[in-house]
């Protein structure tokens, strides 16, 4: 799994997670903050605050059968 940073429609950083982690309380919510930290400057330009999405960026494998 990967936390994504977004500021409007730009990617602004994304940072691999360990997936046993995540449901750990604080665990998700520190790399939140430090992300706000470093990029503390860019999101003084910018009127709304950061977004995070958490995504599995592996793609998925469908099992469909194809009709004829």
């Amino acid at each position: 799994m990967q936390l994504m940073m977004y500021i409007g429609n730009d990617l602004i950083e994304a940072i691999k997670l360990n997936d046993a982690d995540i449901p750990k309380p604080g665990y998700v919510g520190t790399f939140k903050r430090n992300l706000k930290l470093k990029y503390k400057d860019l999101i003084q330009q910018f009127p709304d605050p950061p977004e995070f999405l958490i995504i599995d960026p592996a793609p998925r494998v469908s099992h469909r059968k194809k009709m004829s």
